[in-house]
C-alpha cells in the first residue's frame, strides 16, 4: 500500500511539475531597448525565483515550486536568444517599429500607441505589438493616410 501511495504521489507531482512550455511566436522577435532590458530583468527574476526553491527540503514541494520559474526561464531564454534589438525609428514621416502613432476612428475616438515587440506590448499602458492587426495596417502610413479595418476607417493624425 505504501508503494502505491508513493507512485500516486509521484505521478501527481510529475503532472504538476511538467508544465507545458509557453508558446513562442513565429514572428521575428523585434525589441526596443526598453523591451530588451525588461526581458533581461524578467529572466533575472525567474532565475532568482528558481534559485529560491533550492532551499525547500521536501523534494515534491521543491519541484512544484520550481515548475513555474523553470518554464519562465525556458521561455525567456529563448526570447533573449532570438531578440533583435531595433534602432529608434530614423524619422516620424511614416509609421515604423518604435514610433508612437495617434489615429482617429470613425466613432470619434482618438487613440495613441507605440509600436513595440510582442513581449513588451501593453495596450493599457499605450503600446501594441508590431504584429497586431492595427499596427500592421498602420505601418508605412503617413499623417493623413486612412486605412480600413472591420468596416471602420482609421486616420493617422500624428507620428512621433
Amino acid at each position: 500500500m505504501a508503494v502505491a501511495f508513493t507512485k500516486e504521489e509521484s505521478f501527481e507531482t510529475a503532472s504538476e511539475t511538467l508544465l507545458p512550455d509557453r508558446p513562442i511566436s513565429p514572428h521575428p522577435n523585434l525589441v526596443t531597448e526598453a523591451g530588451l532590458r525588461a526581458l533581461e530583468l524578467q529572466f533575472q527574476q525567474a532565475r532568482a525565483a528558481y534559485d529560491a526553491t533550492s532551499t525547500i527540503e521536501d523534494v515534491n514541494e521543491r519541484r512544484r515550486q520550481a515548475a513555474n520559474p523553470l518554464r519562465d526561464l525556458r521561455y525567456l531564454s529563448a526570447r533573449l536568444r532570438t531578440a533583435q534589438l531595433m534602432p529608434d525609428p530614423p524619422s516620424a514621416d511614416v509609421v515604423a517599429f518604435g514610433n508612437t502613432v495617434t489615429f482617429s476612428r470613425d466613432d470619434g475616438r482618438v487613440q495613441t500607441y507605440r509600436l513595440v515587440g510582442e513581449d513588451e506590448a501593453d495596450p493599457k499602458a499605450g503600446s501594441i505589438s508590431y504584429v497586431s492587426p492595427v499596427a500592421r495596417l498602420l505601418m508605412g502610413k503617413a499623417v493623413g493616410d486612412v486605412v480600413e479595418t472591420g468596416g471602420q476607417k482609421l486616420e493617422v493624425i500624428a507620428i512621433s
